[in-house]
């Protein structure tokens, strides 16, 4: 039995780098950075950081879906944006999507996000069944 396990979402964008949407591993579920790009088309959407906050985790929770895991299982999720004074508009799109129990979180300012997007988001999240496929 592997050690790890990569996941391709079909629901997700296209990874636009050598990298995979997730890796399954020990018992969790570690997912690659989502920005806010649409699956089948693979353009950049949302206007503002909270609609591209939550193209972001509605990216991550087809790649949890793809690896039979839910993102509100999430432990760790992190939140890069290049505008920290819209913390306050995306925390509240965050938030619909672990109304009890959110995981730990950190929220990192940086200067340029891949595409131009103002929002990426990761996770890390706990698989109910620690058996790889």
């Amino acid at each position: 039995m592997h050690h790890r396990h990569p996941v391709t979402a079909q629901g997700a964008p296209e990874a636009i780098g050598p990298y995979s949407h997730a890796v399954q591993a020990g018992g969790l579920l570690f997912c690659s950075g989502q920005i806010p790009l649409d699956p089948d088309s693979g353009e950049l959407v949302g206007e503002t950081p909270a609609q591209q906050a939550r193209r972001c985790l509605e990216n991550l929770d087809a790649v949890c879906s793809a690896a039979g895991a839910a993102l509100v299982d999430a432990v760790r999720v992190t939140v890069y944006m290049t505008d920290l004074s819209a913390f306050a508009e995306v925390n509240d799109v965050y938030g619909a999507f672990f109304p009890g129990d959110p995981p730990a979180r950190v929220a990192i300012g940086v200067a340029a996000l891949p595409r131009g997007a103002q929002v990426e988001i990761d996770a890390v999240v706990a698989l109910e069944d620690a058996e790889l496929a």
